[in-house]
Order: C-alpha cells, then sequence, then structure tokens
C-alpha cells in the first residue's frame, strides 16, 4: 500500500504543518486520484482563519483543500467512467458537511474523490491548467442550471440560441470565468463586468459585451445595452455585486432573479487573528454582515427580485446540486475538454512545487489575483 502524506491544519489560525496520512480506500461510487496539482480557493485560507466559524462541524486535524487533478491509481465498485492510470481533474468533498472527511481533501499526495465530481482530461492538458476548475466550475453550474438559482437550458457541444442575455458581474474572476463558458455554451449572450485590462480576456471566454465595474454610470451604461434584449437573470460575484445587479435586472425585460456567488461582505474585513471562541472584534463584521444582507433583501424585495445564494445549495445533499454536478463532470465537459471548446481559465500561477508550498499558496490566494489562479505542483 502507498505511503500517503498531507498538509494538515492542527488548528485555527495555524500554519500548515506536512505530516503523514493513512491511504485512503475507495468504496462503492469512489474513486482514488493520486495528486499533480491543487489549486487555492479563498475558502481554504478562510477555513484555516476563521474554522469553525465557517465549518462548525469540522474537527481538528484536517485536511483542506477542494481542486485537484492527478491519476486515478484505485477505482471503487461500480465505478465504469474510470480505470487505473487515468488523468483526472475532481472536486475533493472533505469539507461538505454529509461527507466531513480528511481523506477527501485535496491538499494531500492521494484523495478519494467522488467519481461522479471527476471528469477526464485530455493528454495535452497540463495538471496545473486542468486543477483550476473544479470548485469554480461547480459553483458557477450550480448558479446558472441549478432549478432553485437562475434554471438555464443545459450546455452542449452544438448550443442552441435562446434568444436571450445574461449578466455576468465579475467576469474575471475565478467564477465568471466558467459561467461565461457554460452560459454561452448553453445558447446565450453575455454581458459581464471586468476591469478595463481583463476585457480582452472576457471577450475570449465568450462574453459579447464588456464594461468597467469601476465606472460611475456602469449600472445605467449596462441597463442601455440590455434595450432589446430578454433578460435571462444575473450572477452576481464580488462585494457590492447583488446591490447593481438588482438595479439592472429591475429595469430590464425578463427573468427577475439573480444568484449569489458571494456574500453581502467580504471576509477580508474581518481580523487575520480572530481568536477562537468568542472573539469580540467579530462583532463589527457580524453587525456589517447582517445590515448588510437586511439591505439587499429589503431591495430584492422592493424590485420584485427573487435571489438566492448559490453557498445554500452545494451540498451534496441537494439532489438539483448532484444532478448539476453528474451534467458538467459527465456528459459536458469531458467532450468539450477535448474538442478544445472549452478553456481552462483563469490561468495557473505556480507558486511552487510540494505540499510544503501549500501554505505560501494560501497566503498568496489571500492578497487577491486577477483574472489568474494560484496553483502548486505536487
Amino acid at each position: 500500500m502507498p505511503t500517503n502524506t498531507a498538509a494538515w491544519l492542527l488548528a485555527a489560525q495555524k500554519p500548515l504543518e506536512v505530516k503523514s496520512a493513512l491511504y485512503p480506500q475507495p468504496r462503492e461510487g469512489e474513486i482514488v486520484v493520486k495528486n499533480h496539482a491543487v489549486a487555492i480557493n479563498p475558502i481554504d485560507w478562510g477555513m484555516q482563519l476563521f474554522g469553525t466559524l465557517l465549518f462548525p462541524w469540522i474537527t481538528y486535524p484536517f485536511i483542506l483543500g477542494g481542486d485537484l487533478a492527478g491519476e486515478v491509481v484505485e477505482v471503487g465498485e461500480g465505478v465504469t467512467r474510470f480505470s487505473v492510470g487515468d488523468r483526472v481533474l475532481a472536486l475533493a468533498a472533505g469539507t461538505d458537511k454529509t461527507r466531513n472527511s480528511s481523506a477527501e481533501g485535496a491538499f494531500q499526495q492521494y484523495t478519494l474523490v467522488l467519481a461522479h465530481m471527476a471528469a477526464p482530461i485530455p493528454p495535452t492538458m497540463s495538471y496545473e491548467n486542468a486543477c483550476v476548475l473544479p470548485l469554480t466550475l461547480s459553483t458557477a453550474a450550480c448558479g446558472l442550471f441549478h432549478k432553485d438559482h437562475l434554471a438555464l437550458h443545459y450546455p452542449s457541444a452544438t448550443p442552441q440560441p435562446t434568444g436571450k442575455t445574461l449578466l455576468i458581474w465579475g467576469g474575471s474572476t475565478s467564477v465568471g470565468s466558467n459561467a461565461i463558458q457554460l452560459a454561452v455554451a448553453a445558447g446565450y449572450e453575455v454581458i459581464t463586468t471586468t476591469s478595463p485590462r481583463n476585457f480582452h480576456y472576457a471577450r475570449k471566454l465568450g462574453a459579447s459585451q464588456v464594461f468597467d465595474y469601476r465606472q460611475k454610470d456602469v449600472v445605467k451604461d449596462i441597463i442601455e445595452a440590455f434595450k432589446g434584449k430578454i433578460c435571462a437573470g444575473a450572477l452576481a460575484i464580488g462585494e457590492g455585486s447583488a446591490t447593481a445587479c438588482a438595479d439592472i435586472v429591475h429595469a430590464c425585460n425578463g427573468n427577475k432573479c439573480i444568484s449569489l456567488a458571494s456574500p453581502p461582505v467580504s471576509l477580508n474585513a474581518l481580523p487575520s487573528d480572530l481568536r477562537p471562541g468568542l472573539d469580540l472584534r467579530l462583532f463589527p463584521f457580524l453587525f456589517r454582515f447582517v445590515a448588510a444582507n437586511t439591505t439587499l433583501q429589503l431591495k430584492f424585495r422592493t424590485k420584485g427580485i427573487r435571489a438566492k445564494s448559490i453557498s445554500d445549495s452545494t451540498s451534496l445533499a441537494d439532489t438539483d446540486y448532484n444532478k448539476v454536478c453528474k451534467l458538467i463532470y459527465e456528459d459536458f465537459l469531458p467532450q468539450a475538454l477535448a474538442a478544445g471548446s472549452y478553456i481552462a481559465a483563469p490561468e495557473p500561477v505556480v507558486v511552487g512545487q510540494g505540499l510544503d508550498h501549500i501554505q505560501a499558496g494560501l497566503d498568496a490566494q489571500r492578497q487577491g489575483v486577477s483574472a489568474q489562479k494560484v496553483v502548486v505542483s505536487l
């Protein structure tokens, strides 16, 4: 049996420590992947800093990480899509409440993965490029296709135009990069926002019009761009995006629905040295969070807008979320990657090689990146 090593989180606000870990054994519907590259998401450093405030069911020590790409080394009973030696990308589900398992964290050499959360990657695609996709791809797909969110038509290799236009606020983010491509593959025109330096990037992904989100009249300009179009709804990414999307969707003809990919207040507003348990510095953040959320809900109700947070639906206990993941990882993504019609976006920025570089990756991601995703090679 192979030996396994992991970057463990021993307690909240502690740096990761590389130590030995149990080698996982696959059960029915599972595979074991030998990881060759992992990507870093904001939730990873958020979990490190704020611990059980975000995931109260987690117990330490724990192995974080959701994005991975590597080689299948074992398949469990009933798995027919994969064989030993296959190159795959996958969403590791260790922090999901229904799984709650360090064996399913990405930040280790060998990870246990649900087969319906994995997809084969072409031989020409590097593991570093492939691993940028899973979490943000799944998040974007949930917001677009989940029946309780925008409920758009599913993507396909031969999309038929729907005659509708989708607003994606935050098109150069990791979630936005995938949302643009998925929406276009589903037959929708996409209007999005980025900074000016990422206009070309968003258009390359398929957006028809791109606006500078920092411009004073951007909401007015986007409303003007929607004239004569049928709005398919909006995907709001980033702090402040929900307010702008509400004003735009309210003024347009079509679906008065917003899928919320971000909380109303950024986690960056919390002190980095927040103490476990009761820390009085938490209360100003909670007040801002509640106030911002209350203001948003009143705005939505006043304008007749239906809005739902994606985080409320990305649980493996959610039947439609599993349906969407199966659609993406089994039916759409393998063919789209093989045909070269889907770009692994955003571009990876590799900060090191080996598990001992994952902490540096967490730190780099927290500092912020634009149209890139922090990756560690293994």
